[in-house]
């Protein structure tokens, strides 16, 4: 019998390259509900929006009348992407991050309680734990939450809301927390993509403070098999950190992407560092590793290369 996924936010970065992913490697069945906001690229799903597979469905996790449409089967199970992401947007002006990361949370914790499906994986973030030290060791999953902006703690929130449907009504749910992720399909506003389109067009490329803070970097096709497996082996009530065990400082990651481009690196422009600035995040993650099999594939040399690529044929007009 065919098995059905629900995969909300499918039409962003990660989902987007998630539903891909599936649809290459399995024979799930996989229904997207977006609202399509600006992060929600209906190009992002042109590869696949013909697939017998597939189908859409546009609706706002936020409202449950919407969501109800989605509803007219039972799934096996609901990957949740849907959120509001960029931390500067969050630190502007948060009410959309309450709505969507939380509220659409909550929503979704409500259909899973009333039988619509039979699991649900919450897609959550390193950036919950808040910020790390030079000398300290990476997250685990039983780092204490610690968000240091809107965004972050929104998410936290969420995770908690997911925690406590599990704690009180012991429902199949998992939490996935992942390290920064970079590859094609990514909004042009975030990090890695802003430099490879300002660099291709001889602009000025921003870089807050001194340029040294610290992301651990993860291809997103490498998340996209992280989650599957835990989508087939991971065990209810767990958490697992996803991480690509690739730290670089910002100011690295550009030099790199500078290098591959051929650019000078006269194009970099200090700007005044952002409030809440997180200093490092790292991952361990060594539990999925141990207990699920997984571990990265792509490093970040050889993925920076395949996303730059990308990038270069989008500004090409090819997909």
């Amino acid at each position: 019998m065919s098995q059905h996924l629900l995969v909300t936010g499918g039409a962003g970065f990660i989902g987007a390259n998630f539903i891909s992913y599936i649809l290459r490697y399995t024979d799930y069945h996989v229904t997207n509900v977006d609202v399509l906001s600006y992060a929600g690229d209906i190009g992002n799903i042109s590869d696949f929006q013909h697939s017998s597979n597939y189908r859409f469905i546009k609706s706002d996790i936020t409202k449950s009348y919407e969501l109800l449409a989605a509803f007219d089967k039972k799934y096996d199970a609901i990957i949740n992407f849907a959120a509001e992401s960029h931390v500067d947007r969050s630190i502007h002006n948060a009410v959309p991050f309450i709505y969507s990361n939380i509220n659409g949370t909550f929503n979704l914790l409500q259909m899973v309680l009333k039988g619509k499906a039979k699991k649900m994986i919450q897609i959550s973030t390193d950036e919950v734990y808040g910020s790390l030290s030079s000398n300290d060791l990476p997250f685990t999953e039983e780092t204490p939450l610690a968000p240091n902006n809107p965004y972050s703690a929104s998410k936290a929130s969420a995770d908690l809301l997911v925690r406590s449907y599990y704690q009180t009504h012991q429902l199949p749910l998992i939490i996935t927390r992942c390290s920064n992720n970079y590859g094609p399909l990514q909004h042009t506003e975030k990090f890695i993509p802003k430099i490879i389109t300002n660099a291709l067009n001889n602009k000025e490329i921003p870089l807050y403070g001194d340029g040294l803070n610290i992301r651990d970097w993860i291809y997103v096709e490498d998340h996209c098999r992280a989650i599957h497996l835990v989508l087939e082996k991971g065990v209810a009530g767990q958490i697992y950190n996803i991480g690509g065990a690739e730290e670089k400082t910002n100011r690295d990651v550009i030099y790199e992407i500078l290098k591959q481009l051929g650019r000078d690196k006269s194009l970099i422009k200090y700007v005044e560092d952002r409030k809440g600035h997180d200093r490092r995040y790292a991952i361990d993650s060594s539990k999925i590793t141990k207990e699920l099999g997984w571990k990265p594939r792509i490093p970040f040399n050889k993925g920076i290369q395949h996303t730059i690529e990308w990038f270069k044929q989008r500004q090409n007009g090819a997909r």
